[in-house]
């Protein structure tokens, strides 16, 4: 059996790590979660999916919608991401789509120097150039 005080203050992740930690075998085993009233909301919807599942899958697409995604090309690692394309968690299925044009376009014009590789070029520059004047913002 593993008890978690204070299981509110949590993350999803951590939470379900540390009940993964008993039960390892053919015996029975128990997760007891303990809190404090009142929750916020997102402490609820945490609990509440670790009662509803053990499947890690379920648990890490709750978390993305809780948390948000964070920065893929960053360093914050929860919050929304500061995209102007496209919100990650209603189009992740776009994502494996635009890995595999990144990789044609990259097979094809490794240089690119095409039409369409100086396009990729100037979004590149684009987007180093929106990391470069968060990195100034930030001090």
């Amino acid at each position: 059996m593993i008890v978690i005080e204070h299981a509110e203050r949590f993350g999803l992740a951590q939470l379900h790590q540390l009940r993964g930690r008993v039960g390892r075998s053919d015996r029975p085993s128990s997760c007891l979660l303990l809190y404090a009233e009142p929750l916020t909301e997102t402490a609820k919807a945490r609990l509440k999916i670790l009662r509803e599942t053990e499947d890690g899958f379920r648990i890490a697409e709750e978390d993305l919608r809780l948390r948000g995604a964070g920065e893929v090309l960053g360093t914050r690692q929860s919050g929304l991401p500061e995209t102007r394309v496209a919100e990650l968690a209603a189009h992740a299925d776009l994502l494996p789509v635009a890995q595999d044009d990144a990789r044609l376009a990259l097979e094809r014009d490794p240089a690119l120097r095409s039409p369409r590789g100086q396009a990729l070029r100037v979004l590149l520059y684009l987007f180093q150039r929106d990391a470069a004047v968060r990195f100034l913002r930030s001090g």
